[in-house]
C-alpha cells in the first residue's frame, strides 16, 4: 500500500521508473496497448467480474492481479474514487528522435502548460485527431503525476510523448526537419481558417494564463489565431488545442 501510494509524489515516480494509472478506462487501454509494461493490477471482486474482458487477458499476459478490498484500492490511489482498479504501470517516454524518424505531419508542442487536467485533456485530443506526437516543454507539468494520467483516460498508451524538452533547441530542430511551426496566439494575423495545414507542421502552444513567450513566438514561422465569434474572451488551453489539431487534421485528411 505504502509503495502504491508514494506513485502520487514525483520523486519516488523518478526513482522507481513507474506510474499510478487509476480507473477502468486507462487500465484497458495500458492492458490493451502496453500490456508489457503493467508491474502489479489491483483490483475489487466487483470490478474483476464487471470489467472480465481486460482483466483475465491481463492475467493471460502474465500481469500480476491482486484483490483488493474498495478501502485498501482507495488508500493507494490518489483519486478519491478509484472505480474498483488501479494499475502499476512502467513509464517509458519517447525521444524526439524517433518521433521525427517516423516523418510525423501532425504534432502539438506544449511550452508552459502547468494545470495537470489541461495536459491530459490535451494530450486525450491530440490521440483523437491522430496527431503524431505530444511533445512537452521541461517547464510544464510532469505528465506522470497521477491527474495527468487520469486525464488522458488512457490516451496516454497510443501515441509517443516526449518530455522535459528545451522549448528553443526543440524549435530549431523541428524547423531542420522541415517542419512548419505555427504558434497558436490570439494576436495572428492569420485566423485557422486561413492558414495551409496541409503540411507537415507543430502546433506550438502557450501557459494558460500568458500565452506564449515573444521569442518562442517569433521563432515559429507564423502566427495563428482561432477566432472567437462571439463574446468569448479567450478559449481554454485544451479546447484551443483541439480547435487547432483538428482543423489540421481536416486539411490533412481531405
Amino acid at each position: 500500500m505504502k509503495s502504491v501510494r508514494g506513485l502520487s509524489r514525483r520523486s519516488v515516480r523518478r526513482r522507481t521508473g513507474q506510474v499510478l494509472v487509476e480507473g477502468p478506462q486507462g487500465v484497458r487501454e495500458a492492458v490493451r496497448f502496453t500490456p508489457e509494461r503493467i508491474a502489479d493490477l489491483y483490483v475489487t471482486a466487483e470490478a474483476a467480474h464487471r470489467y472480465a474482458e481486460f482483466v483475465e487477458p491481463a492475467r493471460e499476459a502474465g500481469v500480476f492481479v491482486h484483490e483488493a478490498s474498495a478501502e485498501v484500492l482507495a488508500a493507494m490511489c490518489d483519486a478519491d474514487t478509484p472505480q474498483g482498479m488501479a494499475a502499476v504501470v512502467d513509464w517509458a517516454a519517447a525521444e524526439l528522435t524517433s518521433v521525427l524518424d517516423a516523418e510525423p505531419r501532425l504534432l502539438v508542442l506544449l511550452t508552459n502548460v502547468r494545470d495537470p487536467g489541461n495536459l491530459g485533456t490535451v494530450i486525450r485530443g491530440a490521440d483523437a485527431a491522430g496527431a503524431d506526437a505530444v511533445l512537452i516543454s521541461d517547464a510544464s507539468v510532469d505528465v506522470t503525476s497521477p491527474k495527468v494520467v487520469r486525464s488522458t483516460a488512457g490516451s496516454l498508451f497510443h501515441l509517443p510523448v516526449v518530455t522535459g524538452l528545451d522549448i528553443d533547441e526543440t524549435l530549431a530542430v523541428l524547423g531542420a526537419a522541415g517542419i512548419r511551426r505555427l504558434a497558436a496566439d490570439g494576436a495572428g494575423e492569420l485566423t485557422l481558417d486561413e492558414s495551409d495545414l496541409s503540411g507537415p507542421h507543430v502546433w506550438v502552444m502557450g501557459n494558460e494564463a500568458w500565452g506564449l513567450e515573444p521569442q518562442t513566438r517569433e521563432a515559429c514561422d507564423e502566427v495563428v489565431r482561432v477566432p472567437i465569434h462571439g463574446q468569448a474572451e479567450s478559449l481554454n488551453l485544451a479546447m484551443a488545442t483541439t480547435i487547432c489539431l483538428y482543423a489540421s487534421a481536416r486539411q490533412q485528411r481531405a
